[in-house]
């Protein structure tokens, strides 16, 4: 899972001095400071736009949703509560936002709701070992390729529960309070998830069943992410 992401000041995202930080910014503009407002959004654009071009895979489609939401976050900034997090706030509404959309395009779709899955379903019928390590292999960029490609695979419920919480650091009882689901239907997903994506990526690498051969992490691992990592693990 990311840890977090450096802004200005060198405050972390996840930290306690960050949401302090965000909380005054987010009083400020309730109470009519528009360059608070912009504040807001300077420092959180580039991961809603981020989280939602994950999910449509469409940058016409995210551009156009970055905007509608931070439209409805002014347009409602008055039913924000100060103690919640401001960007925590953002997330709920693009996530409402991209489902609406979803289902505009998709008139039979029937929202979020799936079968949720037995045990037997989230048992991996195989998992080995890589032949090769693939940080070795490939670069950053390709690799961020190769596991969106994997993230992308995945259904719409499946694919948001991944990335909020392995790209987008939210905790699972975040999520479960997100997407309106119980904490054990999250990690249900989110397991479910991780085992799909441990899949594509096995069958991508060409994965031979070995327990004979070890991969040293390298520097790369912590560049592309821990989501890599995880993908990697998958049930770990």
């Amino acid at each position: 899972m990311i840890t977090g992401f450096v802004g200005p000041n060198g405050l972390r995202k996840n930290s306690k001095e960050y949401v302090n930080f965000e909380a005054r910014w987010a009083m400020a503009a309730k109470a009519g400071y528009t360059l608070a407002f912009e504040e807001l959004v300077t420092r959180n654009e580039n991961r809603i736009y981020r989280l939602v071009l994950n999910i449509t895979q469409n940058q016409e489609d995210a551009e156009a949703l970055l905007q509608d939401t931070f439209i409805e976050a002014h347009e409602h900034l008055q039913e924000f509560r100060c103690g919640s997090r401001f960007s925590s706030w953002l997330v709920r509404i693009c996530l409402r936002k991209v489902l609406l959309r979803f289902q505009e395009r998709e008139p039979n779709w029937t929202g979020l709701d799936e079968s949720a899955e037995s045990n037997d379903d989230l048992v991996p019928s195989e998992l080995g070992t890589w032949r090769d390590c693939p940080e070795k292999r490939y670069s950053k960029t390709e690799l961020n390729r190769i596991l969106s490609q994997a993230i992308c695979k995945l259904t719409l419920l499946h694919r948001i529960v991944f990335l909020l919480r392995d790209v987008e650091s939210f905790s699972t009882v975040e999520i479960a309070d997100l997407l309106g689901l119980s904490l054990s239907e999250t990690r249900s997903r989110l397991l479910r998830a991780r085992l799909d994506v441990r899949e594509y990526l096995n069958c991508h690498f060409s994965l031979v069943v070995s327990t004979e051969v070890n991969c040293a992490p390298s520097t790369e691992v912590g560049r592309v992410g821990p989501a890599w990592a995880i993908a990697k693990a998958a049930v770990a």
